[in-house]
């Protein structure tokens, strides 16, 4: 049996003389309890809402997306795509032709983000599932449709089903402008909206999609697009999405960039990560201050067993023994707040996910507060919580080492 752990777990239960070690102990276990069950379920919601961002970015953002190097537009052929329509992973490519225009609207006014589409997007785009209004459809016979993002919409009155049709205004690529007559200088391509989705408020204040003719009508281009949208089949693993990257981006050549969803929006994201490192940082501080209760208690057991001490130094035990039994004294406090905690982290955190016991308020896009447990986030805090508190038990034993010393 190891004997530093015998007498440290012996010490840990027995009564002390003075109850206020007793005390002491049991407020820093629960301290550690309570700072690792906080921790754990503060970084399990913020996994929720970090996977219900990444899920509505992924509704608009494509899992790949082709677009030059240089310049506005290209025409996407030749061997590279070929070979993209030969993978199986690859669930469909859409063309896309996007531009800021002006567009009027019964009298309103303003600039906005005008996404022109293929019919593969308008068959099996994610956005029919977030429509609040109308359908999604960019076809009524010969008739151009359009949707438009609900903060677009609400600003300016537009509404499916009102008659009016949507102005949409660019200036002229080929001819020159006319000073005399500058609004001879415009194109203009009218469409009717047929629904109106949401998705954030950056989409929904600036985007809306209309048929990808309409926009090469409008910009004067024949078989040109912006980009190239690619969504793999459901399930493919991260792995998979990046060998497709890679082996478009190798046939494709420099003048184009394959950019995953996070090259996309290389700033979200890296921003994202920050901030849950910032969150776990934050909250292991608070830690650390829970955790001097226990450098207190143990100081004061340590001056309560000197006479223990002095007995194990006459039956032979030399200094590091002694240390050795009041550090793992100290660190099995913090280890029972920390296996405490961890049941109790991750027991709401599992009744969360699966009844949504605690729901959001207002009129949000989920009901409940979403929270998904992440064993890598266990892990880490599991850690996290256990050198802390190995550090705290180490320093008062080192502390009274000097003072024996002298």
């Amino acid at each position: 049996m190891n004997l530093p752990f015998f007498i440290a777990g012996r010490y840990l239960f027995a009564k002390k003389s003075h109850n206020v070690i007793n005390i002491v102990s049991a407020i820093s276990a629960a301290g550690m309890a309570i700072g690792t069950a906080a921790l754990i379920i503060i970084l399990s919601v913020y996994n929720g809402f970090d996977s219900l961002v990444r899920s509505m970015l992924g509704n608009v953002e494509p899992d790949l997306l082709v677009t030059p190097a240089e310049g506005k537009v290209f025409v996407p052929e030749g061997p590279a795509y070929d070979w993209l329509y030969d993978q199986e992973s690859v669930s469909s490519v859409c063309t896309v032709l996007q531009e800021n225009v002006f567009i009027s609207y019964d009298g309103q006014q303003g600039v906005a983000m005008a996404k022109g589409v293929d019919s593969i997007y308008e068959e099996e785009s994610p956005l029919r599932n977030h429509l609040r209004d109308g359908d999604f459809i960019l076809h009524r016979g010969d008739v151009p449709l359009a949707c438009v993002g609900a903060g677009l919409a609400y600003r300016m009155g537009i509404n499916p089903r009102f008659v009016s049709s949507i102005d949409i205004y660019f200036p002229s690529r080929t001819d020159n402008i006319s000073m005399s007559n500058p609004a001879a200088s415009l194109m203009m391509e009218n469409v009717y909206p047929s629904g109106i989705f949401s998705i954030n408020n950056d989409v929904d204040n600036s985007l809306f999609i209309v048929p990808i003719e309409v926009m090469r009508d409008l910009l004067e281009y024949t078989d040109e697009v912006s980009a190239v949208e690619i969504r793999m089949a459901e399930g493919t693993s991260p792995a998979g999405i990046s060998e497709i990257r890679e082996g478009l981006s190798e046939r494709l050549g420099p003048g184009f960039r394959v950019s995953d969803r996070f090259r996309q929006n290389e700033s979200l994201y890296k921003m994202m990560r920050y901030e849950k490192v910032s969150i776990y940082l934050i909250l292991i501080f608070v830690i650390i201050i829970i955790a001097f209760n226990i450098f207190g208690s143990l100081s004061m057991l340590i001056i309560e067993k000197r006479g223990d001490i002095r007995t194990f130094y006459a039956m032979g035990a030399d200094r590091t023994l002694v240390r050795r039994i009041f550090i793992l004294e100290g660190w099995m406090i913090s280890l029972l707040g920390l296996a405490a905690g961890l049941a109790a982290g991750i027991g709401f955190v599992l009744l969360q996910q699966w009844t949504g016991l605690i729901r959001m308020p207002g009129n949000f896009v989920v009901q409940a507060y979403p929270v998904i447990l992440s064993w890598s986030d266990v892990l880490i805090t599991a850690a996290g919580v256990a050198l802390i508190g190995y550090v705290i038990a180490v320093l008062p034993v080192l502390a009274f080492g000097r003072k024996s010393a002298r």
